[in-house]
């Protein structure tokens, strides 16, 4: 990891093309403890979150199946779908704006790819095999009975770590509580989800155990997103040429020299493998880790700190860094999509009710001897419900159209409301003499059963001959 890689070749790679399996050193220093307390407190909302309950309700539950999500209180279900683009929205605009400002910030300290890796998986590999050169030279040995009996111990630790990251995440769609159940239930019962465990820890295994590095180098696109998101004034880990070269090599005096002493401890710490003093690059997920490793070699050469820092291209240069105008646009547009995704979702309705009229004609005439002539509209209510409880409802006249001789008239008269659509038949009697230019403007009350609430009010045109 010390020679000079070529321009051409990912620092993963040999001149073969096969990988080249990383094992950074584990550094101490300001942003490795930073990093550590995020990291740690990101795990702990994971993992506890899901255990949260409030009112009965588990604070954040994604069902799937029922197509409803509980999100801090707030119901959302199937239809909401449009919200989604808000969430798109925002999602790539806060990373936008973000990454203009400080760089790949997101990847080095709250991507789960890097928390878990480097604060679980990272940590179990060097307890069990020890650190970087021992890790190093056990991966380079032959298969013997240390090596099996290592990788054994530390794959079998990988596998009850991504067990209880894969549970934790189901906790989210499936609910702690049913989830218990179903774990203490044969697989057979519940054979989807326990299919889709098997794959979601194989995934995490591969990944966090194995693949690391090679994902946010290869596959991941937010290291080719960053060439558009960032310019010369975004906050990167840089390297400061000036000072630093020429670096301390066999022909260069002391005099000559710059600060860098060449020791590559930068590279021995970089998760990617990458050197961070052939300038900004692809691979870099700016953890600071570089930064960490050679303010500790500056300390006890007795030169100034800083030689690797959070800088910009400009500062660099010497020039003063200024946040552009790209970065307020995108800020301005996640304000815009915020107030919209709020008022959006303030304009929800959980209960709703329309009314079409059910017959081919828009009213029926009764006549009866010695009564005057009796005016039938036929309705057919749709109603859609979201809330958390089932509900018994009826349809309810005000007293003042009662006065007037309006009846309510259905073979449903309390209507259980399930979560589900229903469309129920009503029809409202009337005698004729109510009606002004042949119709009637009247106010319908959705009202609980048990509670007397009104869940909605909605208007009614009742229609009749005109003379």
């Amino acid at each position: 990891m010390n020679e000079q890689l070529p321009e051409s070749r990912l620092s993963t790679t040999d001149e073969q093309g096969y990988r080249v399996y990383v094992h950074p050193i584990e550094v101490k220093g300001y942003w490795a403890t930073l990093r550590s307390y995020t990291s740690w407190f990101l795990i702990a909302i994971y993992l506890i979150v899901p255990w949260i309950y409030i009112n009965g309700r588990q604070v954040i539950l994604l069902d799937l199946p029922k197509r409803e999500f509980y999100l801090f209180g707030t119901t959302f279900y199937g239809h909401d779908g449009p919200l989604l683009i808000f969430l798109l929205l925002g999602f790539i605009l806060f990373i936008s704006f973000v990454t203009s400002v400080w760089g790949r910030v997101w990847c080095g300290y709250a991507c789960p790819q890097t928390v878990f890796i480097e604060r679980i998986f990272r940590k179990i590999e060097a307890f069990v095999e020890g650190g970087a050169r021992r890790r190093e030279k056990l991966h380079q040995m032959p298969w013997n009975f240390e090596k099996l009996s290592k990788k054994s111990v530390k794959w079998f630790l990988f596998i009850l770590v991504s067990l209880h990251i894969v549970h934790s995440g189901l906790g989210y769609f499936v609910g702690t509580h049913r989830l218990i159940e179903i774990s203490l239930q044969a697989p057979t019962e519940n054979m989807g989800l326990f299919i889709t465990m098997l794959v979601m820890t194989f995934i995490i295994l591969f990944d966090f155990g194995w693949f690391r590095e090679q994902f946010c180098i290869i596959a991941c696109p937010y290291g080719r997103f960053q060439s558009i998101a960032m310019d010369e004034n975004s906050k990167i880990v840089a390297y400061d040429e000036k000072r630093g070269e020429p670096r301390r090599n066999p022909g260069i005096t002391r005099a000559q020299e710059g600060d860098c002493v060449n020791c590559s401890m930068c590279v021995k710490a970089c998760p990617t493998g990458i050197d961070i003093r052939d300038g900004l690059q692809m691979e870099c997920i700016a953890c600071t880790a570089c930064i960490d490793a050679c303010d500790t070699i500056m300390d006890k050469v007795k030169k100034p700190r800083g030689l690797i820092r959070y800088s910009s291209e400009n500062e660099l240069e010497g020039k003063p860094r200024s946040v552009q105008t790209r970065s307020y646009i995108y800020l301005t547009l996640l304000f815009i999509v915020l107030v919209a995704a709020i008022t959006q979702v303030n304009l929800r309705q959980e209960f709703r009710a329309q009314f079409l009229r059910g017959s081919s004609v828009p009213y029926q005439v009764i006549t009866k001897s010695n009564t005057p002539d009796t005016i039938v509209n036929h309705f057919i209510i749709s109603i859609s419900y979201y809330r958390h409880h089932d509900e018994e409802i009826i349809l309810a006249l005000d007293g003042k159209y009662k006065d007037l001789g309006i009846k309510l008239v259905s073979n449903e008269m309390k209507i259980v409301m399930d979560k589900d659509n229903k469309k129920v038949n009503y029809f409202f009697q009337f005698p004729k003499t109510i009606l002004e230019d042949g119709e009637r403007s009247i106010q319908v009350n959705f009202m609980n059963v048990e509670t007397n609430e009104i869940l909605k009010t909605k208007e009614v045109i009742l229609v009749g001959p005109i003379k």
